[in-house]
């Protein structure tokens, strides 16, 4: 890897990120021909204008120099909103524009985005008009993937999956996905997208050792449907690193009360204690530990994590290296990785 730090001068990516040397391998999603790193840098936090450009910049680099090839938006990331996507653009033009044909830049509509009855759920009216925004925003020609963000009840599914069409056709993505839907709402989307010709190529649901429900039906139905998964919050919103094993610092999410306390119960505790065991004794971090147990799945074609530093990205980034799950290990892991009540998206999924 590059161990040029300065800023200033222009970036060269590093000419290794492919080489043999790099444990970072591409997975195809779905029935696709679209490949993607098993690791995705998402920037849902720490892209907002709370964080310095030039952390930004040297995360994105740093990952970028390691095969890291996807990164992963939405109109909404902050804060405020939009901001990360206008910080992507910026560096995007400053650092990366030679390297657009290697990258995979994804956003997604869905969630809140402002007032109004146009900046919420699935229509045709506010899915192409945030697309269009989060293209201005991030200075690019398209978008390789668009998501809807999450079911909206009060669209009929026909429509959000007709303006996903309609994205792909008149350029603007070259794939569509979707995000925490259901296992049937999933089935009933790719169906529509099928027959109008352009077939979601990816799902992206949350899925960690305390959120397991996607195991039930979500991940057999991918596979089935030909859909790729790209999961987020396998750190459990950082519950899974070693940031708790001493109590709840004042800079953590649950510390700047942006968690429910309740997430982080006595019995979830130890399980955190627990899981930290098991992964020192693999040579492991709690944290690529979490992420080593989200794609030992087949069926999860990269797990998507975030960053506030390069040494927090380089950590998680040392999961591509660990030795494959014993099935005694996998075992003890069963005792402790349970669902613990903090899927923050579940609602999302059962929309109709």
């Amino acid at each position: 890897m590059s161990t040029d730090t300065n800023l200033t001068t222009p970036y060269l990516a590093d000419p290794a990120r492919y080489g043999d040397d790099n444990p970072m391998h591409y997975n195809r999603s779905g029935n696709t021909g679209l490949k993607l790193p098993a690791i995705t840098l998402g920037l849902w936090h720490n892209f907002g204008n709370d964080r310095p450009l030039d952390t930004q910049r040297a995360i994105l680099r740093a990952a970028f120099d390691r095969g890291v090839t996807h990164f992963d938006l939405a109109n909404n990331y902050g804060p405020p909103i939009g901001a990360a996507e206008e910080n992507f653009g910026r560096i995007m033009e400053k650092d990366f524009a030679p390297y657009r044909d290697e990258l995979i830049i994804s956003s997604k509509a869905g969630w809140y985005m402002q007032e109004g009855p146009y900046g919420f759920g699935g229509s045709r009216k506010y899915l192409v008009a945030s697309c269009d925004a989060s293209l201005k925003r991030m200075g690019l020609d398209y978008v390789d993937i668009f998501y809807h963000h999450r079911p909206d009840p009060e669209t009929p599914i026909e429509e959000t999956v007709a303006a996903l069409d309609h994205l792909v056709r008149s350029g603007r993505a070259l794939y569509v996905g979707v995000s925490s839907y259901s296992p049937d709402l999933t089935r009933r989307a790719q169906k529509i997208a099928r027959e109008l010709g352009t077939p979601l190529a990816i799902h992206q649901p949350s899925y960690s050792m305390f959120n397991r429900w996607i195991e039930d039906e979500l991940l057999q139905t991918c596979a089935d449907e030909g859909m790729g998964v790209i999961a987020f919050s396998a750190l459990a919103q950082g519950l899974l690193t070693d940031r708790y094993l001493d109590g709840i610092p004042a800079d953590s999410r649950l510390g700047a009360h942006k968690m429910s306390s309740s997430f982080l119960a006595d019995d979830t505790l130890a399980a955190i204690r627990a899981l930290n065991d098991i992964a020192l004794r693999r040579g492991q971090s709690l944290a690529q530990m979490a992420i080593s147990w989200v794609l030992r799945r087949p069926e999860v074609t990269s797990a998507l994590i975030g960053a506030s530093s390069v040494k927090q990205l380089e950590d998680s980034l040392g999961a591509l290296d660990a030795a494959p799950f014993g099935d005694d290990e996998l075992a003890e892991i069963d005792k402790w990785a349970v669902d613990r009540g903090i899927n923050q998206w579940k609602g999302a999924t059962e929309s109709v």
